[in-house]
């Protein structure tokens, strides 16, 4: 009996030491994730944990590197060479952000389900299909031939290697202990793989198929008018008039069959089954210094750990300060002693859709350019974690692959089925160097030389220097295109319907040191109709709002100093509003038209009491941004949902811009598209507007009670930064701020400015910046999250840029040495 007992307990306890210690679907191994020895506790970081001296020995490096952290955090790194230069910066990012770029890489090679298991299957599929790896590997054999690039990507991949070698399970970042898995070897073809997906968050999408599947329903006339090609209100990046510095090249001829079925002579088949950013520089003749300053705010998801990190790079022929992608040596936005740069996306339509004929349902053929070429089959491999690994077959064409090959439910619902895919990202090109430049430029000529190289994503790359210049480039690869080839879905049979060849770098649209002594972009069209080549029909939506609001306050300003800008970053003006609201309240009004008008002392009276106060400010405190914010979309919902609607039509379309909304509320009060087809009667204009009235406030009575305090915009938007992998606690919820989407303080529910940045050129370079988060990515670290309250009220933390290692500097708190 004593040996069946023994054996009995020996059997449980054995199990239960499996139980504890294996990952069981979504819940982690609680054993090792709560051990004492080895567990998230070990995570724990007190404050005064960071060494203020230490010497590290990296057997990676050449010589002895000097670093210095600020009371942020921030690593001043003085090498003595390059390579020992990237090396640190690996190796100091990864010290700080491991788990982040690495699970980043995951998600951008299609490998989430070795990690999670089958839940991110789908996941996978989508971007191996997309051709997110393929790019990536593409442009990192070509960027391999490059010595210097090859040389910067391998040391860097050493340094962040040199980190994980030090981790054992006790110091392991807290994500993999949750996750249960370890970090492996770092490479260049992860920094290639990161780029990749920048690309696709900014510029990975297209209306393709919705647009065409609007002209296969309503026509070229109704697409025009609904989705012209140049808005009504503009004011491009570049102004027109701007002259050209160049001579154009011959742009392809218009496809016959294009021409026809936008003049509506043909018939149309139908074809198978909100991020934004603000840069600005002002002259020196505006400044109060006299030279010019810089101001960068990308807005991006909002996340823990943070899209940035903050780093100062010094070396024989650098010093530069900035914000680095963890993953990706340099920095990507900076300056340094003479010159500073940042960037918004162009939003150029570098991503188009070919409608594919096989030649049977093999589909090992296709027809283009009379005859049939051969499909290239490649076979994905993908590991599930605790199943079999899945064998997904990708179709490429010359264009690209075919993202789904077979009937069945997109990951993205604009993917078009059994269409082949053209990407900028799929082509090679050489964007670190471009950053290694821009690191290193010292002049104007430097900057252009720099962004020669640049492919994607397309960037408004703003330039500021001690010269005294000031310009702006729209730039990347541009393919050169028929005026609204990509606007809709295209034919890949006809090789006239293919891309012709590439803009040349030289001459992207550009503009230095305008007469209006300030270059600015907010992803609004980067020229007007007078520049000679497409770049796309369509920019961000809010766009216009934005870039107004920022022309308007740069042309008003004299004596701008590097608070003016920063409160410009923080504008919180609608435009949109301040154009529409007087309409809104008009129509309102009357007349009844047979439908109910708003009672004197209704609760609809209450809130049209506070809006005809109202200064159009989305602040945090204000509560007409609530109303109107419900107000307006449910309006352009009620007008659009019977024509444009998924559950109206069948058909996956998207609804009219906001320049072509405000053209139909202010001037079309009886255009066709007011009334509902789904109902017998009529409605009108005032209806809508009273009905959509009458939904916010019910609406926002139903959540917060009759209209107060509680109404407050900051209530309403409630701005939440979530970690990563959405773990409770990890983040921060309903943050008290102001602002929104279409405002230059572009801050909503999840997005906003990822990274605000000042720079004041001079005899002394200046700078302020701050991201919403800190430098570690460890929740356990004070470090992880001590920027965001100076992000959250609109301030910056001056920069500490240092000349060199050894300058005095109060904010400097700790001195490490790194030596082989």
């Amino acid at each position: 009996m004593h040996y069946v007992r023994a054996v009995l307990a020996t059997v449980v306890a054995l199990a239960l030491t499996w139980v504890l210690n294996t990952k069981h679907g979504d819940l982690p191994p609680s054993g090792k994730l709560l051990s004492p020895f080895r567990g998230f506790w070990q995570n724990g970081e007190a404050a005064d944990a960071f060494p203020e001296q230490q010497t590290l020995q990296l057997p990676g490096l050449q010589l002895p590197v000097q670093v210095r952290f600020d009371d942020k955090r921030v690593p001043h790194i003085f090498a003595q060479n390059d390579h020992d230069l990237y090396y640190t910066q690996g190796y100091l990012t990864a010290q700080d952000r491991l788990w982040q770029m690495d699970f980043i890489t995951h998600v951008a090679a299609g490998r989430l389900s070795e990690i999670v298991g089958p839940a991110r299957l789908e996941t996978d599929r989508f971007f191996r299909r997309m051709g997110l790896p393929f790019g990536a590997q593409k442009s990192l054999d070509s960027v391999m031939t490059d010595p210097l690039v090859r040389g910067i990507l391998t040391s860097y991949s050493a340094g962040v290697n040199a980190y994980i070698g030090t981790l054992t399970p006790k110091t392991m970042p807290f994500e993999y202990k949750l996750l249960d898995y370890a970090p492996e070897p770092w490479s260049p073809l992860k920094c290639s793989l990161i780029l990749k997906y920048m690309a696709f968050d900014l510029s990975g999408r297209s209306d393709d198929l919705r647009l065409s599947n609007a002209l296969a329903k309503y026509g070229p006339a109704v697409v025009k008018d609904l989705f012209p090609s140049y808005p009504v209100q503009e004011e491009p990046i570049v102004p027109v008039g701007t002259p050209l510095d160049f001579q154009p090249l011959p742009v392809p001829p218009t496809p016959p069959g294009f021409s026809a079925a936008m003049s509506g002579k043909v018939p149309q088949n139908e074809p198978d089954p909100e991020l934004g950013s603000n840069n600005f520089a002002v002259s020196g003749a505006k400044s109060a210094s006299g030279f010019p300053l810089l101001a960068n705010d990308p807005h991006l998801q909002l996340n823990l750990p943070s899209i940035w990190y903050q780093v100062q790079l010094a070396a024989p022929g650098v010093n530069v300060y900035g914000v680095s992608i963890p993953g990706v040596p340099f920095a990507i936005i900076g300056f340094n002693e003479q010159v500073a740069w940042g960037v918004t996306n162009v939003a150029a339509d570098v991503l188009d859709w070919y409608q594919i004929k096989f030649r049977d349902n093999t589909r090992r053929e296709y027809w283009h350019a009379g005859r049939w070429k051969p499909v290239r089959r490649v076979v994905e491999h993908i590991k599930v974690r605790g199943q079999p690994d899945r064998l997904d077959t990708v179709l490429y064409t010359h264009h690209g692959p075919i993202v789904y090959d077979r009937p069945e439910k997109p990951f993205l619902a604009q993917t078009p089925i059994a269409h082949a895919m053209r990407w900028t990202a799929h082509d090679a090109a050489n964007e670190f160097q471009t950053f290694y430049r821009l690191n290193r430029a010292h002049n104007y000529q430097d900057y252009t030389a720099a962004l020669s190289t640049y492919g994607a994503p397309a960037q408004n790359f703003i330039f500021a220097s001690a010269d005294k210049d000031i310009a702006i480039w729209p730039n990347g690869r541009f393919p050169l295109k028929w005026r609204d080839q990509g606007k809709f879905i295209l034919d890949g049979t006809d090789p006239a319907y293919d891309w012709q060849g590439w803009i040349p770098a030289a001459q992207n649209p550009h503009v230095k040191n305008p007469p209006r002594n300030f270059v600015a972009s907010a992803n609004q069209f980067s020229t007007g109709p007078d520049y000679p080549y497409y770049l796309n029909w369509d920019y961000g939506d809010g766009s216009y709002d934005r870039s107004h609001r920022i022309n308007e306050r740069l042309t008003a300003m004299s004596q701008v100093t590097p608070d003016s800008l920063r409160m410009l970053q923080n504008d919180n003006l609608n435009v949109t509003a301040q154009q529409l609201m007087p309409r809104l309240l008009e129509l309102a009004a009357g007349p009844a038209n047979g439908d109910t008008l708003i009672a004197a002392n209704s609760p609809e009276a209450r809130v049209l009491t506070e809006m005809r106060r109202w200064n159009y400010h989305y602040t945090a405190d204000a509560l007409a941004p609530s109303v109107y914010d419900l107000w307006y979309s449910n309006l352009i919902k009620r007008i659009w949902s019977d024509d444009f609607g998924l559950q109206a039509t069948g058909l996956e379309m998207r609804v009219p811009s906001r320049d072509r909304n405000k053209q139909l509320l202010l001037h079309q009060e009886n255009s066709r598209w007011i009334d509902d087809q789904r109902t017998p009667q009529r409605e009108t204009l005032p209806q809508l507007v009273r009905r959509s009235l009458r939904f916010a406030t019910d609406s926002l009575t139903r959540k917060y009670g009759p209209i107060g305090p509680k109404w407050a915009w900051k209530n309403q938007k409630s701005t939440d930064i979530l970690h990563m992998l959405q773990i409770p606690g990890f983040g921060h919820m309903d943050l008290d701020c102001g602002g929104g989407a279409g405002i230059v303080n572009a801050t909503t529910n999840r997005t906003g400015p990822s990274w605000r940045m000042v720079v004041a050129l001079g005899p002394q370079v200046k700078a302020y910046g701050v991201f919403p988060g800190g430098q570690s990515g460890n929740p356990g670290s004070a470090a992880y999250d001590d920027m965001l309250e100076t992000w959250r009220v609109g301030k910056l933390n001056e920069l500490v840029f240092l000349r060199t290692a050894g300058e005095a500097n109060p904010r400097v708190r700790a001195a490490w040495t790194l030596a082989k």
